[in-house]
């Protein structure tokens, strides 16, 4: 499960804040200081599940600027800074050392929830390596859903039929590793399906149109020429 930290010295609103996350199936962790939000990345700079900070400016011990700061140094975790000051100082401040986006207090939770969402997604679109669960494979530009079976290319649903998405699932779970097609028969369609080279090419055809960005040129489905298929390990 994805986590997020949110440092604000305003109870108030961490605890609205985590209630609401929450409730997009996301943990929250919750640090009232700079100082203390520091220290809960340094405790947490090998768990990967963390996957977005929500940083107030205006604290009592250290700042804003001077927590995001320090985060740079080691973290490229997507930042999301909260201001009360509505002025484009602070956001151009923010956005130089490193801030990936902006809420100016007042906002509404709707607005929050979208940009949280919006940054994970991009963050764990560009970060292959960052997470992994048993329900769901997350590659480059490429996030697979297994328990709800849908797929999301560069941010976009694709439509797949069930075959397709079952040899996406088969071939992604295995990056680098070749099969040939009678191999890809066994795993993907069992005995329900009777094995034809050119069927699994014009399924591996159809998959390809739908997932690559160029077809004829594709990232994802590799073909090993004389053997089989595999699934880009870069990707």
């Amino acid at each position: 499960m994805n986590k997020v930290l949110i440092i604000d010295d305003d109870r108030e609103l961490c605890v609205l804040m985590k209630k609401c996350i929450e409730e997009e199936n996301l943990s929250t962790m919750i640090a009232y200081g700079g100082a203390e939000g520091l220290y809960i990345i340094d405790e947490n700079k090998d768990d990967t599940s963390l996957s977005l900070i929500i940083l107030d400016v205006m604290m009592p011990d250290l700042d804003g600027f001077q927590v995001l700061k320090k985060i740079r140094e080691t973290s490229n975790i997507p930042v999301l800074m909260l201001t009360a000051k509505s002025g484009e100082d602070d956001k151009v401040s923010g956005l130089r050392l490193g801030a990936d986006d902006y809420l100016t207090k007042p906002f509404s939770i709707n607005e929050l929830l979208a940009r949280v969402n919006s940054l994970i997604r991009r963050y764990t679109m560009l970060n292959p390596t960052f997470t992994e669960d048993n329900d769901c494979i997350i590659l480059k530009g490429m996030i697979i859903d297994k328990a709800n079976r849908t797929v999301l290319v560069h941010d976009v649903p694709v439509e797949l039929t069930s075959t397709e998405f079952d040899l996406l699932v088969f071939l992604a779970s295995n990056k680098g590793r070749i099969f040939t097609k009678k191999q890809i028969y066994t795993e993907v369609w069992e005995d329900e399906y009777a094995f034809d080279d050119s069927n699994i090419m014009s399924f591996i055809s159809k998959l390809r149109k739908k997932i690559e960005p160029d077809p004829e040129h594709p990232f994802y489905i590799l073909t090993v020429r004389g053997v089989g298929y595999r699934f880009n390990k870069e990707a």
